[in-house]
């Protein structure tokens, strides 16, 4: 059982009438444990982070189509270069990708000349100052938090970028057998009322 084969099973279940033509693309770095060898890890001098770098390719529900893990210090468009090739293989119907300001450059002509496809990049309002959910690339962050939320991904405790690619396409087929198999969205229970018992106690 692969990421790709469940991702396509969810999509057709969640959302039949819009075909897979887009995507996202992000990062995240995350650190690792003292059990990660110091030539496979790096430091990310723009998050202060010591550890390895996540690269997601999702659809625009946010189900995974690509992960590649490098050292931290990796920059963003350098190592988005393999998950969009890999999104470009194995999903050719995706022709367009959405990305933060990280990978603006010499990444979208290269995404154009090489891929045949087209990397967009949402920019910030110039007036921001605070939190602000940005347009199409809010469903790559809430994949991100749906992985962190694994113990094992809270941080990063393989010895090699691989296995910790299979632990997060785990945590991802989890997620997505979860939502299908449920079959209705997700709720979440009300108020609990207090109940006493015949001693006064509050249960």
């Amino acid at each position: 059982m692969t990421d790709a084969r469940n991702n396509t099973t969810v999509w057709v279940y969640d959302n039949a009438d819009h075909p897979k033509s887009a995507g996202l693309i992000d990062s995240q770095s995350v650190r690792t444990a003292d059990t990660v060898p110091a030539a496979m890890r790096g430091f990310d001098a723009g998050k202060k982070v010591k550890g390895r770098k996540r690269f997601l390719v999702t659809d625009t529900l946010g189900r995974l189509i690509a992960v590649h893990v490098v050292a931290a210090s990796v920059q963003a468009r350098d190592g988005a270069r393999r998950p969009l090739l890999w999104a470009r293989l194995d999903h050719p119907r995706i022709q367009k990708a959405w990305a933060d300001q990280g990978f603006a450059g010499r990444l979208v002509d290269w995404t154009v000349q090489i891929l045949g496809r087209e990397l967009d990049i949402v920019r910030k309002d110039p007036g921001q100052r605070d939190f602000q959910v940005q347009p199409k690339r809010w469903a790559i962050e809430r994949t991100f938090s749906w992985l962190t939320a694994h113990r094992r991904l809270a941080r990063d405790y393989e010895t090699i970028p691989a296995r910790s690619e299979t632990v997060i396409r785990w945590a991802m087929i989890g997620i997505m057998v979860r939502r299908f198999t449920r079959g209705r969205p997700a709720t979440r229970p009300g108020p609990h009322p207090l109940v006493r018992t015949a001693a006064g106690q509050a249960i």
